[in-house]
């Protein structure tokens, strides 16, 4: 029996987010998608034309949660806004996992998707607000710290609950950027 094709565009979908995490998304092709899938090539076109059209609608998600926390950042008091950035990274990060490894290891393709090319934008917004808006060589080294420290780690697989990795990253990158955490540890 064929499947309805929203199941089967799900399908393909959860296939491309693993193949891609897994071997990159330029180390993986259509046809690879395709027999993980269950469906043949030309199944998959019909759902998708290209490979960049997958991983397209893999990231939005993630690229408009991303937009969110961004506007979400801005509209707070300024005193606010680095812990609001760091918990609301850490937080997207984790629940997009391999979404981030897909991004950690093809950012180079990323960039160049119209798609999300603002995503390097919001990233280093990010960025000046964990810095606190500051010049300070010092601060902004340790914004990008934590930037890249939060998506190796989510991009790596650790036998950690994600409930105590989320704390132990939230602190370690509040540690980092001069800001004491709040609550405990464990």
């Amino acid at each position: 029996m064929a499947r309805p094709a929203s199941a089967m565009r799900g399908h393909i979908l959860e296939s491309a987010l693993r193949l891609f995490a897994a071997g990159g998304f330029n180390g993986t092709s259509l046809h690879d998608i395709a027999a993980d899938a269950g469906c043949s090539k030309a199944s998959l076109i019909y759902h998708f034309s290209t490979k960049e059209a997958i991983l397209t609608e893999l990231l939005t998600p993630a690229r408009e949660e991303l937009a969110a926390l961004d506007a979400h950042v801005t509209g707070l008091p300024q005193d606010q806004q680095v812990e609001a950035a760091v918990v609301g990274y850490v937080e997207l990060a984790l629940r997009h996992r391999r979404e981030v490894k897909i991004l950690f290891e093809d950012t180079p393709v990323m960039v160049c998707n119209p798609a999300l090319g603002d995503i390097a934008a919001m990233a280093e917004r990010l960025v000046d607000t964990m810095s606190g808006r500051s010049r300070d060589a010092g601060r902004i080294v340790s914004a990008n710290m934590v930037l890249g420290a939060v998506f190796v780690t989510c991009a790596g697989e650790m036998d950690i609950p994600d409930d105590v990795l989320r704390d132990e990253l939230i602190a370690g990158a509040l540690r980092t950027l001069g800001r004491r955490p709040d609550g405990p540890r464990h």
